[in-house]
C-alpha cells in the first residue's frame, strides 16, 4: 500500500483480471490446484513488469498466464501417463450466474474439458484464447510464442476437432438439471427401469478415484450397464448415502456424501433430453472446491 492508502497500480490489475486468468488457466489444464499455481506464478512475472510499457494489461496478463500454463500442461501431460484409471477435471463450484453465459458455461463444464484434453497443448491455448475469450490471432501469436499465420492454421484445426466430439447443440441448464433430477430419483429409488428410460443408449461412465479411491478402472458404456452399476454401486450404501443437486462448471452436478462426508461429484453429459455422459470424481485430491464457490469469468 502506498501512503494514500491505496493499493500498488500492478496489484489493482491483477486483482481486476484474477478471476479471468483462474479460468484461462483451468481451461488449459483442468486442475484448479495447478490453475492455482500459474496464477502466483503469473503474478510474480507480473509484479517485475514496467507497467509504462504495458499497451494492453488484459492481454498482456493473459499472455504471462498462457504461457506458464503450456509449461505445466506439458508436465501434466507426462503425469497423467502414469494415472491409476480414468482422469477427470477437478469439479468447481461456481455461481448460478455462470450458466447465464451459454458459452462459458460450455467451456468449464466438464464434457468440453474432456473433448479439450484430446487436444495438443498448443490446441488447447489456442483454442481457449481463440473461442472463449476471444483474442485477435496477433495477441494470442504472442502469447504462444508463434506466428499469426501459424496461429490461425491452429485455430481451424483445433476447431474442427472439438466441433466433432462436443455434445451436438445447446443444451439449457433446466434441460440438464431434469435430466439429472430424473436419474437422482432412479438412483435413490433402485428403479432399474427408470434409470434405463433416462440413460442414452450409448452412454459412457468415466469414474475418478486416483488410486486412492475406489473407481471403475475402464470407461462403462451402455444403458444397461451403466444402470446396474448405478443402481447396485450407489444403492448398496442405501441410507448411508445423500445426493444433493449443485451447481458445478457451470452446470447442475450431483455431490455425493456418504455419512454426511463429501464422497464425489457426478456430474453429466446431456443431449436430446438423455444423460450421455456421467463423470464421477471420487479422488479426494479434486475435491477441495466443491465446498466454495469459485469465481470464473471471461
Amino acid at each position: 500500500m502506498n501512503e494514500e492508502g491505496s493499493s500498488d497500480p500492478a496489484t489493482d490489475a491483477f486483482v481486476a483480471y484474477r478471476s479471468l486468468l483462474f479460468t484461462v488457466a483451468y481451461e488449459m489444464l483442468g486442475s484448479a490446484a495447478d490453475a492455482e499455481d500459474v496464477l502466483q506464478e503469473t503474478w510474480l512475472r507480473w509484479a517485475d513488469v514496467d507497467l509504462d510499457t504495458v499497451r494492453d494489461q488484459r492481454a498482456y496478463l493473459v499472455k504471462i498466464a498462457t504461457r506458464q500454463a503450456l509449461t505445466r500442461l506439458r508436465t501434466l501431460g507426462r503425469r497423467k501417463e502414469s494415472y491409476v484409471g480414468p482422469w477427470l477435471p477437478e469439479p468447481l463450484l461456481t455461481a448460478p450466474d455462470v450458466a447465464e453465459d451459454v458459452e462459458l458455461a460450455e467451456s468449464v463444464s466438464m464434457a468440453m474439458l474432456l473433448v479439450l484434453e484430446t487436444l495438443t497443448p498448443a490446441e488447447r491455448a489456442v483454442f481457449v484464447l481463440r473461442e472463449v475469450f476471444d483474442l485477435g490471432y496477433d495477441e494470442i501469436a504472442e502469447a504462444v510464442g508463434k506466428s499469426a499465420s501459424a496461429v490461425r492454421q491452429i485455430a481451424h484445426r483445433a476447431r474442427a476437432h472439438v466441433a466433432a466430439r462436443r455434445p451436438r447443440g445447446v443444451v439449457s441448464s433446466a434441460e440438464t438439471r431434469g435430466a439429472l433430477e430424473a436419474f437422482q430419483r432412479a438412483v435413490e429409488t433402485g428403479d432399474l427401469q427408470s434409470l434405463l428410460e433416462i440413460l442414452a443408449p450409448d452412454v459412457v461412465l468415466l469414474s475418478d478415484g486416483g488410486g486412492v479411491k475406489q473407481a471403475v478402472p475402464r470407461p462403462i458404456v451402455g444403458a444397461d450397464k451403466v444402470a446396474r452399476l448405478s443402481a447396485v454401486g450407489l444403492g448398496r450404501v442405501g441410507a448411508a448415502m445423500s445426493l444433493e443437486l449443485v451447481q458445478v462448471n457451470g452446470g447442475p452436478a450431483l455431490l455425493v456424501r456418504l455419512n454426511g462426508e463429501i464422497d464425489g461429484v457426478m456430474a453429466v453429459r446431456v443431449e436430446d433430453g438423455l444423460v450421455t455422459g456421467l463423470y464421477y470424481v471420487r479422488n479426494p485430491e479434486k475435491l477441495s472446491r466443491v465446498e466454495r464457490e469459485i469465481a470464473v469469468s471471461r
